[in-house]
């Protein structure tokens, strides 16, 4: 520890406060003060009381003053945020403050601290939970205060900058996927609508006439297709057309009919239609019955392109029109197969595919690296506090 720095609990700085319980159990008086938790403070409130009721139990009770950091002690423990001192009351047990000796520690010193403070809570029967005595006994390194002030204004000029370097890596990271998304509605608006110009060549069709389901239900259970890996809706990742958390027939015990897929066919999850689930397929498998198999008719149009063509807005859109339904949103065959747009010549859809196969490895380029740069920022913001907490703080400019 630093020279001149000292080691305090939470308890030693101040005195842990909690809003009383009120009306347990009962329907809470209507008035004009917001009730809040923790998660809604500032923004919605989940109740109101009357006038009478908030003065009665701030006279009687610990109550925090404006600038007080009120804190989550359940659910996500840690959550804070500052009091604005207008009338309002908070969630028994679940918010608590401290009220901290100010010729002790700063406010502003206290509310970093919260921010980077391994909470390590209690458990309780069902939800994490920070009891009272779990909070007095944090320990918190202590220097004088003209180095809680030097430190706040540091960690506040490099916070700030961080953010602002934040919000353009996520701007940047948004362009990205836009670019590659603009071009993919671009390219298909003159294949979206039979009402729209037509491309030369391009004929207008229906996805029954281009495309069809072939496979046939089968038994799982059968020992031919025991090794097989099977696709559920789950596990497809939306819009990106990738798969996780894969495993066979026999790995997941199915006993329900399944459809038999191949590298020639494009998988299409018709249960919520608006998660934009499909999959360009490379090899033989299991899938899901809530999964169309479609296999395009191969003088008519490849599978790149039919691939691109489900993952369009206007067909989303149209999909999601057909599936409107009470219960479980769910594109039926017969919705599915009347699309109608306008489909280019062979050569073209393979051109077409290939301006948008190379721009989607430079869009995943793009967005790996922004990504990445948002993932170092928030590394940094963790190394910044732990030097500022373990007495090592100096500056970081120039390192955001």
């Amino acid at each position: 520890m630093k020279k001149g720095w000292d080691i305090k609990t939470l308890g030693d700085i101040g005195r842990v406060s909690m809003c009383k319980r009120i009306l347990k159990n009962q329907t809470l008086p209507i008035g004009d003060i917001p009730f809040y938790k923790i998660g809604t403070f500032g923004k919605i409130a989940n109740a109101f009381i009357s006038n009478k009721v908030y003065e009665e139990y701030r006279s009687k009770y610990s109550f925090p003053k404006k600038g007080d950091i009120l804190l989550s002690a359940s659910g996500t423990i840690g959550r804070r945020v500052i009091y604005d001192g207008e009338p309002a009351y908070f969630q028994d047990s679940n918010i608590v403050w401290i009220d901290n000796d100010e010729e002790k520690v700063l406010n502003e010193y206290l509310f970093l601290f919260y921010g980077f403070c391994d909470w390590n809570p209690s458990k309780g029967a069902t939800i994490s939970r920070l009891y009272n005595d779990d909070l007095r006994r944090i320990k918190i390194p202590l220097p004088p205060l003209p180095e809680q002030q030097r430190i706040v204004a540091i960690l506040d000029e490099t916070f700030t900058a961080i953010a602002k370097a934040k919000a353009n890596a996520q701007q940047n990271l948004k362009n990205a996927k836009e670019l590659f998304e603009s071009y993919l509605q671009g390219v298909f608006t003159s294949a979206g609508s039979a009402t729209e110009n037509k491309g030369e060549g391009w004929e207008e069709k229906t996805l029954d006439e281009v495309c069809e389901i072939s496979s046939k239900l089968i038994d799982p259970k059968k020992k031919e297709f025991q090794n097989l890996i099977h696709i559920g809706a789950g596990n497809i990742e939306t819009k990106k057309g990738t798969l996780a958390d894969l495993k066979t027939a026999k790995e997941e015990n199915l006993i329900s009919g399944k459809f038999l897929f191949d590298e020639t066919m494009v998988l299409y999850s018709k249960i919520r239609p608006y998660l934009m689930k499909v999959v360009n397929c490379n090899f033989q498998g299991l899938c899901s019955a809530d999964i169309y198999p479609l296999l395009p008719f191969k003088d008519k149009m490849t599978k790149d392109f039919l691939y691109h063509l489900l993952l369009t807005k206007k067909f989303t859109d149209y999909a999601i029109l057909g599936s409107q339904r009470a219960g479980m949103p769910k594109v039926n065959r017969e919705h599915l197969f009347a699309y109608r747009f306008n489909l280019p010549p062979l050569n073209t859809q393979q051109t077409i595919v290939q301006k948008l196969n190379a721009l989607n490895v430079e869009t995943k380029k793009l967005e790996s690296i922004y990504q990445q740069k948002i993932k170092d920022l928030e590394e940094l913001k963790k190394s910044v506090l732990q030097k500022a907490f373990s007495g090592e703080l100096k500056t970081v400019r120039g390192e955001v």
